[in-house]
């Protein structure tokens, strides 16, 4: 049975590599800060197991959606249970993944261009002699 949450990474632990009869396995461990309605944070630690590309494109204070898996185990008498994570995916991926299908907006209509303004007189207009009389229409 797999298990969502969505979390920001608090911290990347340390890559651990070893060599098992199946050959060689590496495994690392994130630590995320899950977002929660709850004045006090809570985190929970994630081991990837064999998935370094993925963890590889991790960011520290990056929200991200975590698919997971729970298990235990016996040893010596003892239990041990491990969070496995199984996908980690951008926060914004998923949303975007997870929106309905919708049909696309038409684009608005063009606007009809501006007239062209007419061309500018290349002659300057001639200046006011003494004898005509200059109208002052300004209010101030």
């Amino acid at each position: 049975m797999e298990f969502v949450f969505e979390g920001i990474v608090f911290n990347i632990l340390p890559e651990q590599t070893g060599t098992s009869a199946r050959g060689e396995w590496h495994s690392q461990n994130v630590v995320f800060e899950m977002q929660n309605n709850s004045p006090y944070s809570r985190k929970v630690s994630v081991k990837f197991f064999n998935k370094r590309d993925d963890v590889a494109r991790l960011v520290t204070g990056a929200a991200y959606k975590v698919t997971f898996d729970v298990e235990s185990r016996e040893f010596n008498g003892r239990w041990y249970t491990d969070v496995i994570g199984r996908k980690v995916e951008p926060k914004e991926a998923a949303q975007i993944a997870q929106a309905p299908y919708s049909e696309p907006i038409p684009a608005a209509p063009v606007a009809p261009t501006a007239p062209v303004a007419a061309p500018m007189p290349t002659e300057e207009p001639a200046m006011p002699t003494q004898s005509a009389q200059v109208v002052d229409d300004l209010p101030f």
